[in-house]
């Protein structure tokens, strides 16, 4: 259901309070709507069963799974995002749940889901980060279910800022969920970008979860 953010995590607030300061303007990856790659998985039926959006920023991925019949629930560390994002489902009557949680611990949920979405999160993870999110997206899927990941492509120019996002190659992608999952598919795709109409160099990466023990 929406309502006030769960802080289970509230410790973090203050080492992650740059998240907010993103979040005093529009940053340029909230276009105001979903982005075209999960909307396409979402038309074709990829997207199914009780939905993890995670770094759900102002919603607009878990609304687009309410949209469709299923149970959504977004998790972020950006407070001032999740206010948007419950502000959004208010107005539009959507009963969908928004939670204030580190996406580095989802084990600590206690929950499983069928579908993960990730737009954008990944790729702002430290490489030292990687393995243990790793383990618990593992924990946070049921068998069988689905993880699908849009995030910054090595072929897009630049480096990381203090923050991130990283530029990833394929081998970073295949390292990290080596032991956790197995990875459906990885290709090529674009982030839609306020800033840039031609969009970020991007991958979508789908990977399953073939048992609960890791692989």
């Amino acid at each position: 259901m929406a309502g006030s953010p769960s802080h289970d995590d509230a410790g973090a607030t203050n080492t992650w309070q740059w998240l907010d300061d993103l979040y005093a303007v529009r940053p340029p990856w909230e276009i105001g709507r979903p982005q075209q790659a999960f909307l396409e998985l979402a038309q074709s039926g990829a997207i199914r069963g009780r939905v993890l959006d995670i770094g759900c920023g102002t919603g607009e991925h878990v609304l687009m799974c309410h949209d469709l019949g299923l149970d959504a629930t977004g998790v972020d560390l950006a407070a001032a995002a999740l206010r948007v994002a419950e502000d959004k489902a208010r107005r539009r009557g959507a009963a969908v749940r928004f939670l204030h949680h580190d996406a580095r611990r989802l084990e600590d949920l206690g929950e499983q889901f069928d579908t993960v979405l990730d737009s954008g999160l990944f790729h702002m993870l430290d490489p030292d980060d990687r393995a243990a999110f790793a383990r618990g997206l593992h924990a946070a899927l049921r068998p069988g279910g689905r993880y699908f990941l849009l995030c910054f492509s090595d072929r897009e120019p630049g480096s990381p800022g203090a923050h991130g996002p990283h530029r990833l190659t394929r081998h970073d992608i295949t390292a990290a969920f080596a032991d956790t999952l197995r990875i459906d598919s990885l290709e090529p795709a674009t982030i839609e970008f306020t800033l840039d109409p031609a969009g970020i160099r991007a991958w979508l990466v789908a990977l399953t979860k073939v048992s609960d023990r890791v692989l």
